[in-house]
């Protein structure tokens, strides 16, 4: 069974923060569901201007981190400051984290990993304006194009999204590998009984 993203945002994200990642883990076989807070379509944000507005998938009520194997956390600076404001969103996170499976945040979505208090100790990048928050929260913070610690995956801004969707990437198809071997350890046990 194909690995499942979920992917939180609302109006305001950075277009291609949401668009191109997403293209990237469905050409590697992986599925993706986009929930928001915010009903029926969201729009982008798109060269300093509103973009085009897409379907939302499901509502943020309708999902649960039990679904998915990853999440994912577009940026932009809209997008993440008002989804820090939604308990819904930050308790999402926080089961996601202390499930242990991948989020990737890019650009302003660190933010978000703030709210969840889930930085403290950790190495991080983001967008260099919220680089203060990130350290204030406790975080480690590197200027690189992916930080990678443990479950998080973090990066700084739309040039980055290539290494960034290739780390989510990597992470998932780790995981695969890891219930393949689960799967594989427990036939044998059945086996010899």
């Amino acid at each position: 069974m194909a690995k499942r993203v979920l992917i939180l945002a609302t109006d305001g994200f950075e277009q291609s923060e949401l668009l191109e990642p997403r293209k990237l883990l469905e050409a590697a076989g992986f599925e993706t569901t986009l929930a928001s807070p915010t009903p029926g379509t969201i729009r982008g944000w798109h060269d300093g201007d509103w973009g085009k507005p897409i379907k939302v998938d499901k509502d943020i009520e309708d999902v649960s981190a039990d679904d998915f194997d990853a999440l994912l956390l577009p940026g932009g600076q809209i997008n993440p400051d008002i989804l820090r404001m939604d308990d819904r969103v930050i308790e999402l996170i926080e089961d996601f984290d202390s499930e242990n499976k991948p989020i990737a945040a890019i650009c302003h979505a660190p933010w978000l990993l703030i709210e969840a208090d889930i930085v403290d100790g950790r190495t991080v990048t983001g967008w260099p304006s919220i680089h203060t928050d990130l350290e204030n929260a406790g975080a480690e913070v590197v200027d690189q194009a992916v930080a990678i610690d443990g479950n998080l995956i973090t990066s700084r801004k739309p040039e980055d999204i290539p290494a960034f969707a290739q780390a989510l990437i990597d992470a998932l198809e780790e995981a695969e590998e890891e219930d393949e071997d689960d799967a594989e350890e427990e036939d044998d046990d059945i086996e010899e009984l």
